[in-house]
């Protein structure tokens, strides 16, 4: 076997077609060794070509074996595709087929269709998969299209579309989840077949999308240009990006309405490519496609190889992501990213109304303001009251769940801001660098491995996994000085990795699957005073450690150059920086589950409304979560009573709702 560095060489040093043969060559031995398994490649041939009905082997091979083989590579192949129109078209090695929530789309659609109209599915599942995900990506277009579809625009609304519907998904499953736990696998992504009804939906749309993508060639190698020179040209950026993004969506529209969600391939397939020497988008478009097909192949045949030796289902599509996270960690040190130049742009939103003071004091009445109808207005079972504030049997429940809320949404806002700031990336929050899902692979594995997990076992177990991640983090980026890209990638590739775990864990039908999905929705429910008082404390001794480096939160974003001009040591200081996102994002984690908006929200929130400064900045984004967080948890407690909506939930839905309204304006 070869070593990491070994390897890498091999890569860099030779062509896309022998990097692609490489890689090959464990497809080929799994196939031959798939087909000795099932009576050898002459029964196996044959079955294809000519099976005979009459025996068992032959109908297995020609409606299974087979048709999963070709389902692998057509889906592979068109996610590698899908990938490098999204990277072109964005400009950004982050890209992915999933960027615009295709497949949150997808999987909402048919969850609602489940519940609501299950005689749709009768019609076709896959139109009604491909419909939602055209509608999510309707949604992201119409949202940044006064831009003119700037790539990251595009790539901020394409994650907020997808967060925000993967909060309806969340709360759906949350509350039908024996009539949606079928949906949990096909979410997965399972490429297991009865007959060759999906490779006839996919061929002919893969085919026409090949033939697009060659008309397109010319024009979209334009955008390897800048905007000004692009324009200078004649071009229309505008209309070319949609016909870009358009086809890239149809592939994955088309794939995930046939064999689910397949995460990884479109990330991974482009920047192996890229990395063996591929630089023009022909070629790119070639190769991709079929190392997309060889590793999807690969995967699949590995888990039909080994399966069986694990009593619960396990998806394909959760093993892409497991499989391919490490793979991308190796990559992340190998990939040309943008470096230290200076980011234009940082902001999405104009400043506005520049008064901080005021601002700030209006924004600590709100927070008083809704801490008190958080702990003193709700229902009971005579209706809406106003509580005795003496009234300790029920303010011993009220009050921890207001100050867990609150401390949660004080960190995550105070870590996305310093994540925005450090990475000058404003789809940069506290989820995406990888902390809180390394803290959440641990929790879920502790509640399903462990005997009978008590709270603090529970606690020290996602502290382990927190800094485990943090660990991962330095060891990949310590040599490039700890780039805000690499560091983002890394991040992609372990939030990879714990949605393969959730999937796989969530697909085997436990019932300890409701308890993770609740404690993923971000609910304060399970909220003690004792551990309130904590993680109170917690939050204020770290809101206050992080205020002496607001000087570096207001050189960073400058650039390399100026950082360093100014006597910023920019190792120590991303270090530094990135502990600190580091410690508050497993504390809120630990807490309330990995929530997925407030560290994107609240810093954009503060910023629009007039915090420009760094430490005003990181004020205003604390405030904003915090006030945010305890009125979605009074909201989530309130409007479906005695049923309880999660706070992280909420949260999502109302600050989603807000932001893609923000982005309209723009």
């Amino acid at each position: 076997m070869l070593g990491a560095a070994q390897f890498a060489q091999r890569i860099g040093g030779m062509s896309p077609a022998k990097a692609c043969l490489l890689l090959s060559l464990p497809m080929v031995v799994l196939f031959w060794v798939g087909l000795e398994g099932q009576g050898g490649f002459a029964l196996g041939l044959q079955a294809l070509v000519a099976p005979s009905f009459e025996n068992v082997d032959e109908l297995l091979l020609y409606y299974a074996w087979w048709p999963r083989l070709s389902i692998a590579l057509l889906a592979g192949g068109g996610l590698g595709l899908a990938g490098v129109l999204m990277q072109q078209v964005l400009r950004n090695p982050l890209a992915s087929p999933t960027t615009l929530g295709v497949a949150s789309g997808a999987n909402l659609a048919l969850m609602t269709a489940t519940l609501l109209a299950p005689g749709l599915l009768v019609a076709g599942r896959e139109w009604v998969a491909l419909l939602g995900g055209a509608l999510a990506v309707g949604l992201v277009f119409l949202l940044s299209w006064r831009r003119g579809l700037a790539p990251i625009v595009v790539v901020l609304a394409g994650l907020v579309v997808n967060l925000y519907l993967g909060a309806l998904s969340t709360a759906l499953l949350l509350f039908n989840h024996e009539a949606l736990s079928g949906l949990l696998i096909w979410g997965a992504g399972s490429l297991a077949q009865n007959g060759w009804d999906g490779v006839a939906i996919l061929w002919p749309r893969l085919a026409i999308s090949c033939v697009a993508a060659w008309f397109l060639l010319r024009p979209l190698a334009v955008l390897e240009l800048d905007d000004a020179s692009a324009k200078s040209l004649g071009v229309s950026l505008t209309y070319l990006r949609f016909a870009g993004m358009g086809l890239a969506v149809f592939i994955t529209g088309s794939i995930v309405s046939v064999v689910g969600i397949i995460g990884f391939i479109g990330l991974a397939a482009p920047n192996i490519v890229r990395m063996a020497g591929a630089r023009r988008l022909g070629p790119r478009l070639l190769w991709s496609a079929l190392l997309g097909a060889v590793l999807l192949a690969t995967t699949d045949l590995l888990l039909q190889q080994f399966g069986g030796m694990v009593a619960a289902f396990i998806p394909t599509g959760a093993i892409t992501g497991a499989l391919g996270a490490p793979l991308l960690m190796w990559l992340i040190p190998r990939l040309k990213l943008q470096g230290d130049q200076p980011p234009k742009g940082a902001g999405v939103f104009a400043h506005r109304h520049p008064t901080p003071s005021r601002l700030a004091t209006g924004l600590i009445l709100a927070l008083l303001g809704a801490t008190v109808l958080g702990l003193l207005f709700g229902q009971g079972v005579d209706g809406w009251y106003w509580l005795a504030p003496n009234n300790w049997n029920v303010m011993q429940w009220r009050m921890p769940r207001v100050m867990a809320a609150a401390a949660s949404g004080l960190m995550l806002a105070i870590a996305g801001t310093i994540l925005q700031r450090l990475s000058a990336n404003p789809m940069a929050s506290p989820e995406v660098l990888g902390i809180s899902g390394g803290c959440a692979i641990a929790l879920i594995l502790g509640i399903f491995l462990l005997p009978a997990p008590t709270n603090m076992m529970l606690i020290g177990v996602g502290t382990l996994g927190a800094f485990t991640t943090l660990v991962v983090l330095v060891g990949i980026n310590r040599k490039s000085g700890y780039l805000p890209e690499r560091l983002l990638l890394t991040g992609v590739a372990v939030s990879a990795l714990f949605d393969a775990v959730r999937s796989v864990m969530l697909a085997g039908g436990d019932p300890r699957g409701q308890q993770v999905i609740a404690w993923l929705a971000g609910s304060t429910y399970y909220v003690d005073v004792t551990n309130a008082v904590v993680v109170g404390g917690i939050a204020a001794v770290l809101a206050l450690v992080t205020l002496p480096f607001t000087r570096w939160l207001d050189i960073l974003p400058l650039g390399a150059p100026t950082a360093k001009a100014l006597g910023v040591t920019l190792n120590r200081a991303r270090l530094a920086l990135l502990l600190l996102v580091a410690l508050l994002t497993a504390c809120a984690t630990l807490v309330v589950g990995p929530l997925s908006f407030i560290g994107l929200l609240a810093p954009h929130m503060a910023r629009l409304v007039g915090f420009s400064r760094a430490g005003q900045h990181l004020l205003g984004a604390a405030l904003i979560g915090m006030l945010l967080m305890v009125l979605a948890d009074w909201v989530g407690r309130q409007i479906i009573f005695p049923y309880e909506i999660p706070a992280g939930l909420v949260a999502s839905l109302i600050g989603g709702a807000y932001f893609m309204w923000g982005l309209r304006r723009l």
